[in-house]
């Protein structure tokens, strides 16, 4: 199993370039099986969600090809099976994306109950709740969800509560309903509009992606289509923060600040330097980081995937800081690695009383998940001596090369073997 060895202490100064967005990629390629004509994506990232979802669409009959200038070539020309396996469902959430494609296009699917990091409940029940005002039978059993529709029939859908996976499975199986859905209380997040974008080049009649309501209109089918990955906002905010914290000077190339409205106020309330151009952002520190409150909402507030990143980046700002995670329960779990690295954090509940500004020591760290991966990995940036990280697993579901992109801006980063 890989571990990350980090020696602090650096200031990181010169260029990174975002990839595309996971939590983009997963949906669009998901949606290539809503068409027997071949999909072509562009900026894919080359992290491990995307090789797992290149297996199960592997599984399921289409065949995917990646070029070497990060694109993937993808043809479900004919569906050969209707069951996503746990073996490959256990290990990724998004690997439910598959479920309204498939049940759209071939009347039928078989798809495990979703496993992925330990960061709270996630239910597929508000999936489920739309497939079922969609027209289809869906029942829960020996771990699946089992679904079948002749032809999935729009109506209109209320979401309970935001959900992202819950908005791109129904929005994509509503592509080949008979009539119009209407979403309400929808995802408004760029990956959600993204995925919009996708369709509609695909054939399909979606309005008000990026609102809290969606319009679509059925087609009997879809078409072929290049489609270009959005760049990826959570690695744009962990290399901002990983800037501030370490009183550096980062451009960061081939990104979208639009996407990053709420967390560049929240960085510049510390006292970070940041400034955006087309496709552009660069940060510098400010000499002291000031500590500012956080509560992580639905976009356009303040992303619950960057919650662990700012935690780290609170240890190093003057004052008392208090997070408060409002999305997902359970989501602490980096709190007392940091605290073994020296941080003086409190947890009250869904709050996190940080305290700094405390010298961080390098110390062995477990990543319990993806986000808390990162947030240890910030820390080290700024750790007296070296930080050893266990279980970068997680760390590489969701950053492509994140040694590599260090390493190249000063931070002494190693993966051991």
């Amino acid at each position: 199993m890989d571990k990350l060895r980090i020696k602090g202490g650096n200031r990181l100064q010169g260029q990174v370039r975002i990839s595309g967005a996971k939590n983009s990629a997963l949906p669009a390629m998901a949606a290539s099986l809503l068409t027997s004509q071949e999909v072509i994506l562009q900026n894919l990232p080359l992290v491990n969600d995307v090789f797992t979802t290149r297996r199960l669409l592997r599984e399921l009959g289409a065949t995917v090809e990646f070029e070497q200038d990060h694109s993937a070539r993808l043809h479900a020309q004919k569906i050969l099976s209707h069951e996503a396996p746990y073996d490959l469902v256990k290990t990724m959430r998004a690997s439910v994306l598959v479920l309204g494609p498939l049940l759209a296009r071939t009347g039928r699917a078989r798809v495990s109950l979703p496993g992925g990091c330990a960061i709270g409940a996630r239910p597929i029940n508000l999936h489920i709740n739309g497939l079922q005002k969609l027209g289809a039978i869906v029942r829960t059993a020996h771990g699946y969800v089992e679904a079948s529709a002749e032809r999935l029939s729009g109506t209109d859908i209320l979401f309970d509560k935001v959900t992202v996976t819950g908005t791109e499975n129904l929005m994509m199986a509503a592509t080949l309903a008979e009539g119009k859905t209407v979403l309400q209380n929808a995802a408004c997040e760029p990956e959600v509009g993204d995925l919009a974008e996708m369709l509609n080049e695909m054939g399909a009649h979606i309005k008000g992606a990026g609102t809290p309501e969606i319009t679509i209109e059925g087609v009997r089918e879809l078409n072929g289509t290049t489609h270009r990955i959005i760049p990826d906002r959570i690695e744009t905010g962990t290399f901002l923060i990983a800037g501030a914290i370490t009183n550096g000077d980062l451009e960061i190339v081939d990104s979208e600040p639009a996407h990053l409205g709420s967390i560049i106020q929240k960085l510049r309330d510390t006292g970070a330097q940041i400034e955006t151009g087309a496709g552009r952002m660069r940060v510098r520190g400010n000499g002291d980081l000031w500590a500012a409150d956080v509560v992580t909402k639905e976009y356009p507030g303040f992303a619950t995937d960057m919650q662990a990143q700012y935690m780290a980046l609170m240890t190093q700002a003057v004052g008392t800081s208090v997070i408060t995670e409002d999305i997902f329960e359970n989501r602490f779990m980096h709190a007392s690695e940091l605290m073994r690295m020296g941080a003086v954090i409190r947890i009250d509940g869904a709050r996190a009383i940080v305290t700094g500004k405390t010298p961080l020591s390098g110390a062995t760290v477990i990543a319990s998940d993806l986000r808390a991966s990162a947030s240890l990995v910030i820390a080290g940036l700024v750790a007296d001596g070296a930080t050893l990280i266990d279980r970068v697993y997680h760390l590489d579901r969701g950053y492509e090369k994140i040694e590599e992109k260090l390493r190249s801006v000063g931070a002494q980063i190693d993966r051991l073997k």
